[in-house]
C-alpha cells in the first residue's frame, strides 16, 4: 500500500505560467526553480516550463543540475558566485550572474575569460539584503560596462520586502526610488517577484520572476491560489494505517497535549515531521478523509499524526487515502495552523515521501 506521496500536477504547472503570462502580458518571465522548485523537483519542473523564457536558481549546484539535465534555457544566479573559481564554471555553462557586492565586481573584472558573461546589477531599495547601495549604482553600472569580461547589456533588478501587503506603502517607495535611479539607463528591468506580479502591476516592467506562485499557492497575505486563478501544483497525500476507539478524558499522542472531552474515533495516519509536516500544526489542522474535514489531535510525531474522527458515521477505514493538502484543502491554510508560510512547507517535503509526476486536468 502506498503511504506518503507527493502528486505532482504538471498541467497545473503549465496553468499557472500561463495565468502569470495573462497578468504580465508584456514582460519575459524568469521562472524562479530555488530550493529544488520549492519542493517540486527541480530537473522535471524546468522540463515543463518550456514558455518560460529564463529560469533563476540561489546557488551554481542548482543551474549545473538544470544543465545536466538537458536544460538549455538563459540560467540566472539570484545570489550571484561565492568563489572567484566559480567565473569559468559560469562562463562554460552559459550561466547569467547577478552582482551585488564588491567582492564580486573585482573578481569579474579580474577574471581571465575567453568570452564575457551576462550581469545582472541588483540594488538595495530597501529590502537590506543583497544588493549595492542606491549610491553605488552608477560606479558599479559604469564598471561593469566597461569591462571585456561583461556583455554590453547590464540588466538591472531590485527585491522587494512587502509587496504580499497591498495596503503597505513599502513597494511604492521601492519601486519609486528604483524607478529614479535607473531613469537614464536603458536597460532591461526586473523588480517583480510573486507578489508584485499580483499586487503591484506598475512593477512589472521587462521582466517577473514569479517564484511561488508557479506552483498554484498565493504570496498574498490572507490569500489562496484560486484567489488568483492558480492551480496547487502538489497534492501531498498518505493513508490511514489504524482505526482506534478512546474514551473520555483519555489523553492523546506525546506529552498528552489534547484530551478526548467525548468518547470518539480516532484515524492514525502515517505522516509526521519525518515526511515534512510541521511538528508544530495545532490541534484542529484540518486533513481529507473521504472528502470531508477532520481535524488532527495531539502532537505531530516523526511517522504519524492522529485524526479525530468522531463516531466516525463518514465509514473510514484502514487505508483510505487521506490529503495533507493539495486541491481540496490549500497548504496555504495548513501553514497558517503551524504558524508557518507555505514556502515552508513545500521545501520541507522529505525523501522519504513519494514523488509521482503526471498530467492531469483541473477544474
Amino acid at each position: 500500500m502506498k503511504l506518503a506521496a507527493a502528486e505532482i500536477n504538471l498541467s497545473a504547472l503549465r496553468h499557472n505560467l500561463r495565468r502569470i503570462k495573462a497578468l504580465a502580458p508584456r514582460a519575459k518571465v524568469m521562472a524562479v526553480l530555488k530550493a529544488n522548485a520549492y519542493g517540486h523537483g527541480l530537473v522535471t519542473i524546468a522540463q515543463h516550463l518550456q514558455d518560460a523564457d529564463a529560469f533563476a536558481v540561489a546557488r551554481i549546484d542548482e543551474a549545473l543540475a538544470l544543465r545536466a539535465g538537458g536544460l538549455t534555457k538563459p540560467i540566472v544566479l539570484l545570489e550571484g558566485f561565492f568563489n572567484a573559481n566559480d567565473i569559468p564554471i559560469l562562463l562554460a555553462n552559459n550561466f547569467q550572474t547577478v552582482i551585488h557586492n564588491e567582492y564580486q565586481l573585482n573578481a569579474l573584472e579580474s577574471a581571465k575569460l575567453d568570452a564575457p558573461i551576462a550581469t545582472w546589477l541588483k540594488v538595495d531599495t530597501g529590502m537590506h539584503r543583497l544588493g549595492i547601495e542606491p549610491e553605488q549604482l552608477d560606479s558599479f553600472y559604469n564598471r561593469l560596462k566597461s569591462s571585456e569580461n561583461v556583455k554590453p547589456q547590464v540588466n538591472l533588478m531590485t527585491h522587494f520586502s512587502c509587496a504580499d501587503d497591498v495596503e503597505n506603502s513599502k513597494t511604492k517607495v521601492q519601486l519609486n526610488k528604483f524607478t529614479q535611479l535607473v531613469d537614464n539607463k536603458n536597460e532591461s528591468l526586473c523588480l517583480a517577484n510573486s507578489a508584485g506580479i499580483i499586487g503591484w502591476p506598475e512593477s512589472h516592467n521587462d521582466w517577473v520572476r514569479p517564484g511561488l506562485m508557479l506552483y498554484g499557492v498565493s504570496p498574498m497575505q490572507e490569500q489562496v491560489g484560486a484567489h488568483h486563478g492558480l492551480q496547487p501544483v502538489m497534492r501531498l497525500t498518505t493513508r490511514v494505517i489504524a482505526i482506534r476507539s478512546l474514551p473520555a478524558n483519555e489523553p492523546v499522542g506525546y506529552g498528552g497535549r489534547w484530551q478526548s472531552k467525548h468518547a470518539t474515533q480516532l484515524a492514525i495516519v502515517a505522516m509526521g515531521y519525518g515526511d515534512g509536516y510541521p511538528r508544530h500544526a495545532k490541534n484542529g489542522t484540518p486533513v481529507m478523509i473521504r472528502n470531508q474535514r477532520f481535524g488532527i489531535v495531539g502532537s505531530v510525531s516523526m511517522d504519524m499524526i492522529t485524526v479525530d474522527i468522531g463516531d466516525n458515521k463518514a465509514g473510514i477505514s484502514v487505508g483510505d487515502e487521506v490529503e495533507m493538502w493539495g486541491p481540496n484543502l490549500p497548504v496555504e491554510e495548513v501553514a497558517a495552523y503551524a504558524d508557518t508560510i507555505p514556502y515552508e512547507l513545500l521545501c520541507n517535503v522529505t525523501p522519504r515521501v513519494s514523488y509521482e509526476y503526471e498530467d492531469k486536468n483541473q477544474a
